[in-house]
């Protein structure tokens, strides 16, 4: 299998997903939007030194993903190829922030390695979150969302032709790959001396399946929005989760929990 299959399958893959039947998925794409949206801008709030007060909203995905049933590993292993980028922001603060904090035996714990641990933990929760927020939403539902909390129709626009248009360019990797092993039997990949060709041959493919998709769209009363379907009303009980998600996350803010809980039994 090569990396077009291989891509295409982890698409549709989100697909099913999305497809699932769980109390978190049963909850409103809107309300699971703004509770996204909250969670993530309070996670960034957090100041570079405050990890125990960071580490409570671990909470939040982690049951995110047991009340959607979809494991956690699963997160990780879709997000394989971003989170090593998102692992690598703060790697040189231990080298410019070294004022010691506090020893573990021999080792000296700076503020820059505090502040390090901080910034990964940030990005691993906000794509837990972001991701959990895809896989229980189906893409059209998503953009309905955005839609009503008013974002522009080009960007909810952008983000699903992009989404739907993404497996028929994988689709046309896929077939050119395909004949390009048939006709190289034996060869690992493809050379680089066939690159350009490739690349060329793909774009013009894919701009003829553009030109295709755009006209049966044209002939379908496309005129530059989509007009979604009715979606499911919001529950009392879909916007109950978001409230409760919401002032806790704002409580974990500004009360470090962790300490406090800590003080309690110390």
């Amino acid at each position: 299998m090569d990396n077009a299959e291989r891509a295409l399958l982890d698409l549709r893959a989100m697909d099913e997903l999305a497809s699932m039947d769980s109390p978190y998925h049963r909850l409103s794409p809107l309300s699971k939007l703004v509770m996204t949206i909250v969670y993530i801008l309070i996670t960034t709030s957090f100041h570079k030194y405050d990890l125990t007060g960071l580490l409570f909203m671990v909470i939040f995905p982690l049951l995110g993903y047991q009340f959607a049933m979809i494991p956690v590993s699963t997160c990780f292993s879709k997000l394989r190829g971003v989170l090593p980028l998102v692992a690598a922001v703060g790697l040189l603060n231990p080298l410019f922030d070294r004022v010691p904090v506090f020893r573990i035996g021999r080792i000296t714990v700076t503020s820059g390695m505090v502040s390090m641990i901080t910034l990964m933990l940030k990005g691993v929760f906000c794509l837990m979150a972001s991701f959990l927020l895809m896989a229980t939403t189906q893409i059209d539902d998503l953009c309905r969302a955005l839609r009503r909390i008013h974002c522009p129709r080009v960007i909810t626009s952008l983000i699903l032709l992009t989404f739907r248009y993404t497996s028929v360019l994988l689709d046309e990797v896929s077939d050119m790959t395909q004949a390009y092993s048939l006709r190289a039997p034996g060869q690992k990949g493809i050379h680089i001396s066939a690159w350009g060709t490739f690349l060329g041959q793909l774009l013009l493919r894919t701009m003829d399946r553009a030109d295709a998709l755009y006209e049966a769209m044209m002939l379908r009363g496309f005129s530059g929005e989509f007009h979604y379907a009715a979606g499911k009303r919001s529950s009392r009980y879909s916007w109950a989760v978001t409230l409760a998600v919401c002032i806790a996350a704002v409580t974990a803010r500004y009360i470090n929990i962790p300490a406090f809980l800590t003080s309690l039994f110390i």
